[in-house]
């Protein structure tokens, strides 16, 4: 039988980029089976031979930047000169020494091309130089406390939209929060999704992470539409204002029937908007050239196969010949419905005019942050990005979490990771695309599971998520480079570390001027609790998110209820602990807050006082930012999402309770977010 060093030794020998070992929540080192570290390396591939230059090379502004060249089969010293094209156009020159390029220390930020030329040689080799940290507003650099809501924007109502929340709603919603001195609104991802497929409406499991989820748009705002009689026509027939009047009036959304007749809507706008001046959509197709084409292509093929075929849910379920996006076929396709694509196109155009439009108005509120996206961990496997890069994405591999007390088989996302070594080949351009793509038009970005970063655990395509292993990702070198994009897009970045965190990401983390994400509830337990005044600044604060149950399905137990009811917990026994914990998480809140005020005695019943009272008392925290959800000033009890089912619960679809106007006209909720503003500015 193998030791442990033995063991540790062999699997590490598969791959350079396999982890054989992950520590468990009672941090104890846990060892993958031989087996399984094999199926994880079949799916890395053979590692590829080290080159003589690196194919990127990242380092900090003001270090002296040396390279070693890998000349491990010669003997002799390399008669080499080397250029450096920087980004603004110069160039530098030097002779390789000793086999090695070192450059000065003072070169400029941004994306350089390093050249190497010898007798025998002609090599390159993509030098990043990075800002020490992140970039921070000014408020926060002059250590202010700021607040905001977090919001899922499919849940807003009002009197105009279509059954969901829209662009229009989020800027109505930041104009009433910016009246009350709120300072942020954060987003759930608003990544592309499926249109053909419009109940695949999970926001973390998106068709491409690098275009916009198009359901989004308000139709009636689009000038094409409002110029178009026929569209004006349809849009106030009786049969149509009666279908929105029920989306509206719904309490959880209805994807296929809010598609529909957005699509519809949008197919009368664009018809008016083809006879019009197409200068400024030329420009954004050329701007944003293959990958913009992509998108395109893949909704307009998907909606055109879902006219014919049943279940055509994704690219691996289509006819082999369209499964690929380079294929002739699909070149065909293009060709034969170019109109249909570029219709599609045109819908990300418009998706992005009106998130653009937000953004501005964020800027013209002075709202410090305005409102900030989230980035999503990873994508569907039958979406837009992986049908059109699969070198890069790993199909026969999905990523999740490994096991632990609440998933005793781990869990799987069923998303596709990058592969950690091709993402390297190519100078991390798909990295850099992907944080451009998602901090345009917005003050700051969430990750999500941005351990993800250091290491993802990976499980071969259709095997228990218990057999997987972790792959290892260029923490370093990706987080240097989130700094520079975060610095040139004056985005604010927020990460989101929950769960078994890597020794030392924490501080790397807050070395980078990278925001912690602390959730308010995961910093008690039955033994200890952290004071309000002792949270880190560099953090932002919640009570609860979209994965956790409202602050009343909390104090109710709410959510054990539900997770029993549909088979999330592995055991009774687990159930019960949970439970327990939950007993003394509560009893200790409730000590602490009481402290400080009279607390509301009505606890069964969790009346409108008693949960406006917990949001006021953590307003106190010590974190830069501040956050709570709309479904607790409004006292909901269903939950956005409950992790561990698919089918089973509405996820993604339940609305607020009232509308935005109501909202902000409540007297009880206008007190709320004033001791809010008080609290954060004292």
């Amino acid at each position: 039988m193998l030791t442990k060093q033995k063991r540790k030794i062999t699997m590490k020998s598969l791959h350079p980029y396999l982890n054989p070992y992950f520590f468990d929540e009672y941090g104890r080192r846990r060892y993958a089976s031989q087996a399984v570290c094999h199926k994880i390396a079949k799916r890395l591939g053979s590692p590829k031979s080290k080159p003589i230059i690196p194919p990127v090379k990242v380092a900090t502004e003001g270090q002296a930047v040396y390279i070693r060249l890998n000349l491990a089969n010669s003997n002799k010293a390399l008669q080499a000169r080397w250029q450096l094209h920087l980004e603004n156009g110069e160039i530098r020159c030097g002779k390789v020494k000793r086999n090695a390029i070192n450059l000065p220390k003072a070169l400029p930020l941004g994306y350089h091309h390093l050249q190497l030329k010898s007798e025998h040689y002609s090599l390159s080799c993509r030098l990043i130089i990075t800002p020490k940290t992140a970039f921070q507003p000014k408020e926060l650099q002059q250590k202010q406390k700021l607040w905001g809501a977090i919001l899922q924007l499919y849940t807003l109502r009002s009197e105009h939209n279509w059954g969901i929340g829209d662009f229009s709603d989020l800027k109505t919603f930041l104009s009433r929060l910016a009246e009350k001195g709120g300072d942020f609104v954060g987003l759930n991802p608003i990544h592309a999704i499926f249109p053909a497929n419009p109940e695949s409406a999970s926001p973390y499991s998106p068709s491409s992470r690098l275009w916009q989820n198009i359901v989004y748009i308000d139709v009636a705002a689009i000038d094409a539409f409002q110029q178009s009689s026929e569209a004006q026509a349809w849009f106030h027939s009786a049969e149509v204002q009666q279908q929105l009047i029920e989306a509206r009036a719904k309490d959880y959304v209805d994807y296929s029937q809010v598609m529909r007749l957005k699509l519809e809507g949008l197919r009368l706008a664009y018809a008016t908007f083809v006879q019009q001046d197409q200068q400024a959509f030329e420009q954004f197709i050329n701007e944003y050239g293959e990958s913009l084409k992509v998108q395109g292509t893949f909704d307009a093929l998907h909606y055109w196969l879902s006219n014919q075929f049943s279940e055509q849910w994704g690219w691996n379920f289509w006819a082999q010949e369209y499964q690929d996006y380079a294929s002739n076929v699909v070149q065909a396709f293009q060709t034969e419905h170019s109109q249909l694509v570029r219709f599609y196109m045109w819908l990300q155009f418009v998706a992005q005019q009106q998130l653009r439009a937000c953004n501005q108005l964020a800027k013209a509120l002075n709202m410090p942050i305005g409102f900030y996206r989230d980035l999503a961990v990873g994508v569907a496997d039958n979406g837009a990005e992986t049908w059109a890069d699969k070198e890069l994405f790993v199909l026969d591999a999905s990523v999740g979490a490994p096991p632990d007390i609440m998933a005793p088989n781990g869990q799987n996302w069923g998303l596709s990771p990058m592969h950690p070594e091709v993402l390297q080949a190519r100078g991390y351009q798909p990295f850099i695309d992907l944080l451009r793509a998602n901090m345009k038009d917005c003050g700051a970005l969430r990750i999500d599971h941005i351990l993800g970063f250091a290491r993802m655990w990976w499980v071969a395509k259709g095997d228990s998520a218990k057999n997987g292993a972790y792959v290892r990702y260029p923490l370093e070198d990706l987080l240097a480079i989130l700094a520079l994009e975060s610095q040139r897009n004056q985005c604010l970045i927020i990460a989101e570390a929950l769960g078994t965190v890597p020794k030392g990401m924490l501080q790397k983390l807050e070395d980078k001027g990278i925001l912690a994400y602390n959730i308010f509830y995961f910093e008690w337990d039955q033994h200890d609790s952290k004071p309000l005044a002792n949270y880190p600044y560099q953090a932002m604060t919640t009570l609860s998110t979209h994965d956790l149950p409202t602050l009343q399905g909390y104090w109710k137990g709410y959510d054990f209820d539900l997770g029993k009811k549909f088979g999330v917990y592995p055991s009774e026994k687990v159930l019960n602990i949970l439970k327990q914990s939950r007993h003394f998480n509560k009893e200790a809140i409730r000590q602490a807050v009481e402290k400080v005020q009279d607390l509301a005695k009505d606890s069964e019943g969790v009346n409108l006082k008693f949960v406006h009272q917990l949001q006021m008392y953590v307003a106190d925290t010590n974190s830069a930012l501040f956050g709570t959800q709309p479904e607790d000033w409004l006292n909901m009890l269903e939950p956005v999402n409950i992790p561990g089912t698919s089918n089973e619960y509405p996820n993604w679809r339940r609305k607020l309770s009232y509308t935005i106007n109501e909202i902000f006209n409540h007297e009880q909720i206008n007190q709320l977010l004033d001791a809010f503003e008080q609290k954060r500015n004292k």
